[in-house]
């Protein structure tokens, strides 16, 4: 934990943590949340832009269906209760790259309340546990245009303006405060966008802004029955971030409680470089957003009907998928949570393994070979020169016999190499794997004459002793024996009659 003074573990353990988060998501619509434009991250600035966006004289808004639809998707698959009726409102503040001088928003009757998600955790007595976290609500709202601070020769004295993301369509989903330490964030942050890929809903990039997060924070004595003063840390563009800056805001209040001091109620910046959060402003007393129906728009009717529709396209979330797979399958539980870390991941795994021989091989090859693989060469999973057909084809190969471990091993570090996949490989490469037993044969007893101490201690019971003589095989072979054929020959010739 990095604060100003190093605060011992004793100290630490006296102060309960409370954090709540608030996370922006943009929806992956075509368009704007109330007009026309292209809903496109990189376009030429101020280029995306309409009398709406811009809020010209006489342009009024008008709701983007689909924005409505993922909205309730993503509620849906976090637990939450829609409400048929909601209703947008005005947030007023002031801000250069807000032309409205509000933003369109939804206050005291948003479009869903009340969900959760369920995330991993520990115990006072450090064993693991599954934790619900409340989520309040999630509504809908616009986003705001983009300061842009530097990038320019007068960056210093002057800031621009892009108005490209105006109007892009947002939900934003706020926790309950129910998260105690910035392990039990991340976790909560890390199930948020899992959830929300799934769907389909954004692409939760957070580099480009899609998903972007503010964090509660305030710390109390342990036993206490108030809260703390909060503080808001704002717009932490990664998990690993977030993580980081709670730990030394946890630190830096405690800090200040320590010595006397009150803890000021403000919004405060990230600074990863020094490892340390700064003020930004100010925030003794609760914004007075003067919030008020927002007079150009009806009120939102997401009909049973309506809803019904929606919900048609909501895709069977991580956790269920995973118990269906174990079941389904017969892979682990950790097998299952790789698999599964994305949709599409997930989708390529099922689309082979009900043709595979053997779906627990496929699983246990991608673990086993391809993770490896692919961290050491700095690969995400899309980059993978071996799809996952080709990892079925391998697997059935080996399950087969027709294929040893080395054999495999071998033809994938070629695949690496050259970035091909293994079906090509596999042909051009073609190992000849022997499996006449008469060859096979010969080599054992060559080996068994080679090691009568081995031979021994097989016959005198430990039959362990056999994986020796598979393994010398193997190696006077060059690995092309049939493993399973050698198995069955060792056993055969070690028990036979002197």
């Amino acid at each position: 934990m990095s604060t100003a003074t190093a605060l011992s573990p004793e100290v630490i353990a006296k102060y309960q943590p409370v954090i709540g988060l608030e996370v922006h998501v943009q929806l992956l619509t075509k368009t704007k949340a109330f007009c026309g434009c292209a809903n496109q991250y990189g376009s030429a600035p101020n280029t995306n832009v309409c009398p709406v966006c811009l809020a010209l004289p006489g342009a009024l808004p008008v709701l983007n269906r689909q924005a409505v639809e993922y909205a309730v998707l993503a509620a849906t698959a976090l637990n939450c209760r829609i409400h048929e009726t909601s209703v947008f409102a005005r947030k007023n503040y002031f801000y250069p790259d807000l032309p409205k001088g509000y933003q369109i928003s939804q206050f005291d009757r948003p479009i869903a309340e009340h969900g959760w998600i369920d995330v991993p955790a520990f115990d006072a007595a450090g064993n693991s546990i599954t934790k619900r976290i409340g989520i309040t609500r999630l509504h809908m709202e616009e986003d705001a245009g983009k300061s842009v601070h530097d990038g320019f020769a007068d960056s210093a004295t002057c800031t621009y303006i892009d108005l490209n993301r105006c109007g892009t369509p947002l939900v934003e989903i706020v926790s309950e405060p129910d998260l105690r330490t910035p392990d039990e964030a991340f976790e909560y942050l890390t199930k948020l966008k899992e959830i929300l890929l799934y769907t389909g809903v954004s692409d939760c990039n957070m580099e480009e802004g899609s998903l972007r997060c503010d964090a509660n924070v305030s710390v109390m004595l342990k036993g206490a029955e108030q809260f703390g003063t909060k503080a808001e840390v704002k717009n932490v563009n990664s998990f690993r971030y977030i993580k980081a800056a709670l730990e030394h805001e946890i630190g830096r209040q405690i800090e200040i409680v320590e010595s006397g001091g009150r803890v000021v109620q403000e919004s405060r910046l990230w600074n990863n470089a020094e490892g340390r959060t700064f003020s930004m402003r100010s925030k003794e007393q609760a914004h007075d957003y003067r919030y008020f129906p927002e007079p150009d728009l009806p009120h939102l009717i997401v009909s049973s009907e309506w809803k019904a529709e929606i919900l048609k396209a909501l895709p069977e979330l991580p956790e269920a998928r995973r118990a269906r797979m174990v079941a389904e399958y017969e892979i682990t539980g950790q097998d299952a949570q790789v698999l599964t870390s994305t949709r599409e991941r997930a989708d390529q795994f099922e689309a082979i393994a009900k043709s595979a021989k053997s779906p627990k091989r496929v699983a246990n090859l991608f673990q086993g070979e391809m993770l490896g693989r692919l961290k050491a060469a700095g690969l995400e999973l899309e980059q993978s020169p071996v799809s996952m057909k080709g990892i079925a084809l391998a697997a059935d190969l080996t399950e087969s016999g027709e294929l040893s471990s080395k054999m495999l091993k071998q033809l994938l570090d070629i695949c690496f190499e050259k970035s091909e996949d293994f079906p090509s490989v596999y042909e051009r490469e073609k190992p000849q794997q022997i499996s006449d037993p008469a060859a096979i044969e010969k080599m054992i007893d060559e080996v068994i004459a080679a090691n009568p101490k081995q031979v021994e201690q097989y016959r005198g019971g430990k039959k362990t002793v056999a994986a020796f003589f598979v393994g010398q095989v193997m190696r006077v072979s060059k690995g092309q024996a049939n493993p399973a054929l050698l198995n069955e020959l060792v056993t055969k010739k070690l028990d036979a009659p002197e």
